[in-house]
């Protein structure tokens, strides 16, 4: 990790930039692929698994499958997914919306009315590690807003295998329509449809860069996705309150997650920061992901400044995708942060809890995108419709301003839709 002391102001900028992902090498391919999904459908998804995947197998999982998914997962584990299921679910039943109903003016009412998207994809990367946390944050929320259709797609290994874990959390979500896809061509079934996988409304989940470009291509051609996505981040915010031990931890925790991660330490003391520093080497060392957590560290930086209202302003110019707040009084430090994806308030709140059992979820903006989005919640799965009724003598009332609206608009027909009423006879 780099070390920077007491950086100006104008160099923030470039301090908080984020190694700008480049989809150039991978554009056409991915092209290529949601082309081929879309114009040949099933038949495209079986060649592209031979081809990409080395998968000679079915692309729905059978329910036999999902049974046996149950009986491979320890007990350990198993109890560990059922207690993070109910602390997602009961955080993320408290935010289910209500209804609004306003009277604005006499006989006019208006009300906004939460409806469930009907149709809702999940994607889970199989990768490096299988991410069944993923399939909790993504799939609780969904059962709790009542989407009608929810479908999830997860890569297997060659021999046609998903992670047991996977399976069980899906199902114990009641998620039964499971298919053995991956990458770009996943994304392009889930959007497009085929024979097989049915065509979806909106897609969620994290994914390479052929998920995350092609996620974003076919969110221009009318299918949503949940938010912009790059690779994950952290900062933590130490003083001399924390402990290095922990802080190196929640850095490294990050950094195992890719090459491309970043961890940001923010500090107001030199020896601190090397302390830090030190511990990771210490704990990097022992740690079995050792190549890719380097690759990452090589994007990481510990940043110095002065006083903690120079470190809270270095946050918010950031805008991480998780904030650790490893500081004297972090409670009134974090009700300063207005851009971060999640915060983690005081030394015993690791970025660890949130990703997987605390409740809150871990699908976050990542790129500064904290600054303007919010991560996956109850909100995502919905949409908000607005209806309005008016009385008779609701329009009459409304009626001089909206021709007098409409009139100086230019527009005729929107005055005679409300005059012509008003004249004909009850």
């Amino acid at each position: 990790m780099r070390t920077v002391i007491y950086p100006s102001r104008e160099t923030w900028k470039d301090l908080c930039g984020r190694k700008a992902a480049d989809y150039s090498a991978v554009a056409p391919r991915v092209e290529a692929i949601l082309q081929a999904v879309e114009s040949e459908g099933d038949a495209a998804l079986v060649r592209l698994m031979k081809e990409i995947d080395r998968v000679d197998a079915s692309i729905p999982v059978s329910e036999q499958e999902i049974a046996e998914a149950a009986e491979a997962v320890s007990p350990a584990v198993r109890e560990a997914i059922g207690i993070a299921r109910e602390n997602i679910m009961a955080f993320h039943r408290a935010q289910l919306p209500a209804e609004v109903r306003v009277e604005t003016r006499p006989g006019v009412v208006c009300v906004q009315r939460p409806v469930p998207i009907r149709r809702v994809g999940l994607y889970v990367p199989g990768g490096s590690a299988p991410l069944f946390s993923t399939v909790l944050m993504l799939a609780v929320p969904a059962a709790l807003a009542g989407c009608p259709e929810v479908i999830l797609c997860t890569p297997s290994a060659p021999d046609g295998r998903i992670a047991p874990e996977v399976l069980y959390s899906a199902s114990l979500c009641g998620i039964r329509r499971i298919y053995r896809l991956g990458g770009a061509q996943a994304v392009a079934a889930m959007a497009f449809g085929t024979e097989t996988v049915p065509k979806v409304d909106k897609i969620f989940g994290p994914g390479n860069r052929y998920v995350t470009l092609a996620k974003q291509l076919v969110s221009q051609r009318g299918t949503a996705i949940d938010m912009p996505a790059g690779p994950s981040e952290v900062m933590v915010m130490a003083d001399n309150t924390a402990r290095p031990a922990f802080v190196a931890a929640d850095l490294l925790s990050q950094a195992e997650h890719g090459r491309d991660s970043q961890a940001v330490l923010v500090c107001r003391d030199k020896e601190l920061a090397a302390a830090v520093l030190r511990e990771v080497d210490r704990q990097a060392a022992q740690l079995p992901r050792g190549e890719m957590i380097a690759a990452s560290l090589e994007n990481s930086l510990a940043v110095v400044l002065p006083s903690a209202d120079e470190m809270l302003a270095f946050a918010e110019e950031y805008a991480p995708e998780h904030l650790i707040i490893s500081m004297e009084n972090a409670a009134g430090v974090a009700d300063r942060v207005t851009a971060a994806g999640s915060v983690f308030v005081g030394n015993w709140a690791p970025e660890s809890a949130g990703d997987y059992a605390s409740g809150t979820n871990h699908t976050l903006p990542t790129s500064g995108w904290a600054k303007s989005c919010s991560g996956v919640n109850m909100d995502s799965f919905f949409r908000k419709m607005t209806l309005q009724t008016l009385t008779r003598d609701g329009l009459r009332g409304l009626a001089p301003t909206i021709t007098a609206m409409a009139g100086a608009e230019g527009l005729q027909a929107h005055a005679n839709a409300v005059t012509l009423r008003l004249q004909a006879d009850e």
